[in-house]
């Protein structure tokens, strides 16, 4: 059994992992080491800095940004459901995706544009930023 005193702070690498916020500790520690976290709103560059209940986890994954509450600590890895039971979530939601369409459908394996293609792909996008 963990001491008490342990399980008042954890390294951010485990807490991350244990919360199954990426897939392997070494992950968490590339993460943490590269700057994409922010523990209260400093950035962090050390996996060993340790967090405790109530600290603002933010960070920065693939085109995304999780904004986590600690809220406990696990001694080893458990499921899906034992790991959302260590943080709250509060993320901002994602955007819906954009109804429009970012440029004109091309079908598969055409190839580069023509000259005359380009031309006229170039007076859509014209057309649209007016």
């Amino acid at each position: 059994m963990a001491d008490p005193a342990d399980l008042a702070r954890q390294r951010i690498d485990k807490w991350l992992w244990h919360a199954r916020v990426v897939r392997t500790r070494s992950a968490a520690a590339a993460l943490a080491a590269g700057g994409r976290v922010r523990i209260n709103g400093a950035r962090i560059d050390a996996a060993s800095r340790p967090v405790k209940p109530g600290d603002v986890v933010t960070i920065a994954l693939d085109s995304r940004v999780r904004v986590l509450t600690v809220t406990g600590f696990a001694e080893r890895r458990g499921s899906a459901t034992d790991a959302q039971a260590l943080f709250r979530d509060e993320s901002p939601p994602e955007p819906p995706p954009d109804s429009e369409p970012s440029a004109a459908p091309r079908e598969p394996g055409a190839g580069r544009p023509t000259k005359r293609d380009r031309r006229t792909l170039d007076r859509w996008r014209a057309g649209e930023d007016d």
